[in-house]
């Protein structure tokens, strides 16, 4: 007997707190096998263009405008919302509107996201069953790139310290120039070094060197947005890439990793040990190139090591 791999739509209604709420959008959990998949390949058939389309990326806002644009004919609405927190992604587009359906779709035990369409005026039991239908075609592109980010994620991330790892900083650092350029925003760099690493590896071993750089990375994370992002570029050295941000901002908050850390105490067996850090500001310039914008914030940390360390130098 064929294995059934069962998918779900679970369409959802909520509060202003996030919690799950009966009303007129009540909540109806629809579960489709694959008997009932293939029970509707006739209906699929029309869906073709669909599902043709959406094999063309593996991008989450990709998928989901081909298929708000796809559908838009069945099911006419004025905006989408799309959010995956697993990779902390929010995407939306269009005019926002009161009446909404969400839906939050997994399949099998791998959560693919939520899904909300808007519109001035309610969807009826009818467009929610056909929408049902439609987002049949969404499932598996979604899966496919949510399996695809996640094998990215894996590749660019330093298991130790759980940030960027220099595997990813080219490659940010190409789109963040050109974005900044294109956009005519300010970008900056802070390069991040632990004082006196090395005594601390030899003093109390590499375990408590590990757990050090783990506790850095954490502190420096507490202090950044959202939007920035930070990579452990090699040994105990981090740096901090910070969009649309001018030198003075970046300084300032290069001083505010640095007070962090010097005020935080780390607890190793019946040790305490202080940290401080070294660290170096830029920003890019009409003329830099990566190689250029990033020799600069090195050398401006190499500076604040040299100057007596623990402190922040800045070279715009």
């Amino acid at each position: 007997m064929a294995q059934t791999s069962l998918y779900l739509l679970q369409r959802n209604s909520f509060n202003l707190r996030g919690e799950a709420v009966m009303s007129e959008k009540s909540a109806n959990l629809a579960i489709i096998s694959n008997n009932t998949f293939e029970a509707t390949k006739a209906v699929n058939l029309h869906n073709y263009d669909i599902s043709s389309a959406l094999q063309t990326t593996l991008e989450f806002n990709e998928l989901i405008a081909i298929f708000s644009s796809r559908i838009a004919n069945r099911i006419p609405h004025s905006a989408y919302i799309y959010i995956n927190q697993e990779f902390g992604l929010e995407v939306k587009s269009g005019v926002f509107t009161r009446h909404s359906c969400n839906y939050a779709l997994k399949v099998e035990q791998q959560q693919l996201g939520e899904l909300t369409l808007m519109r001035n005026y309610r969807f009826s039991d009818a467009d929610l069953q056909s929408l049902e239908a439609l987002l049949c075609c969404l499932i598996y592109p979604l899966k496919n790139a949510t399996l695809f980010h996640q094998a990215l994620k894996m590749a660019y991330t330093d298991p130790l310290t759980q940030t960027h790892n220099r595997a990813s900083f080219s490659d940010s650092m190409k789109r963040e120039i050109s974005l900044a350029t294109r956009n005519n925003q300010h970008l900056s760099l802070i390069f991040f070094d632990i004082d006196h690493f090395k005594a601390i590896n030899d003093t109390y071993g590499h375990d408590c060197g590990d757990i050090t750089l783990a506790f850095a990375a954490k502190w420096i994370k507490e202090s950044l947005r959202d939007s920035d992002m930070v990579f452990r570029y090699g040994g105990e050295e981090f740096v901090i890439l910070l969009s649309d941000t001018d030198a003075n901002g970046a300084e300032l908050l290069a001083e505010r990793i640095r007070s962090s850390i010097e005020h935080h105490t780390i607890a190793y067996g019946m040790e305490t040990i202080k940290i401080t850090a070294s660290l170096g500001v830029s920003s890019l310039r009409a003329d830099d190139t990566v190689e250029s914008f990033v020799k600069r914030a090195d050398g401006a940390m190499y500076a604040a090591k040299n100057n007596g360390r623990n402190q922040v130098v800045l070279i715009k």
